[in-house]
């Protein structure tokens, strides 16, 4: 009778043990979805940097992959989810004014929009816009902090998109 405690814990312990432990968040995506597909961005900022593009779909692509249970299918098109998407804005603009309008911090804020196609379970499409900003001093050219302002907003603009395939849309 004396181990009868401890049977009861260890069976009340054992019923609430999770079945499975991942680090990947399964989220609310059907089970439809496998694979993922995105296609380079346009870049339709005449002041972003030429490379912008390009990188910010790798990450895209990157970013999915790794915190996704997708795989990404490398023909274009392809995939249950298809996301396609262009660089709309790309400002450097001055914040945080002082005395004399003098600027003591700027941002740098890039704007994208997207249409994520879905052909499972049904064909369906959804459309949105993701802005993202990151600040720095005035007393810096934006040349010497601009590649890592770039990286800090690719991973804001991944997330939010990683958000939204998890989301109940």
């Amino acid at each position: 009778m004396k181990y009868w405690p401890i049977l009861f814990v260890a069976l009340v312990l054992g019923s609430c043990w999770p079945s499975s432990i991942s680090f990947m968040d399964k989220g609310s995506m059907p089970e439809e979805w496998k694979t993922f597909t995105v296609s380079t961005l346009e870049n339709n900022s005449s002041t972003a940097p030429t490379n912008l593009a390009f990188t910010l779909t790798e990450a895209l692509k990157d970013g999915i992959q790794n915190n996704t249970r997708l795989l990404l299918n490398p023909i274009d098109g392809a995939g249950e989810l298809v996301l396609e998407g262009a660089i709309r804005g790309y400002d450097v603009s001055p914040i945080a004014l002082q005395p004399g309008d003098v600027a003591a911090q700027n941002r740098l804020t890039i704007r994208c929009d997207f249409t994520l196609f879905i052909s499972a379970p049904e064909e369906d499409q959804m459309v949105f816009s993701i802005s993202r900003f990151a600040d720095f001093d005035s007393n810096q050219d934006i040349s010497s902090v601009e590649e890592s302002l770039i990286e800090e907003i690719q991973i804001q603009i991944v997330q939010d998109v990683i958000n939204k395939l998890l989301s109940n849309w």
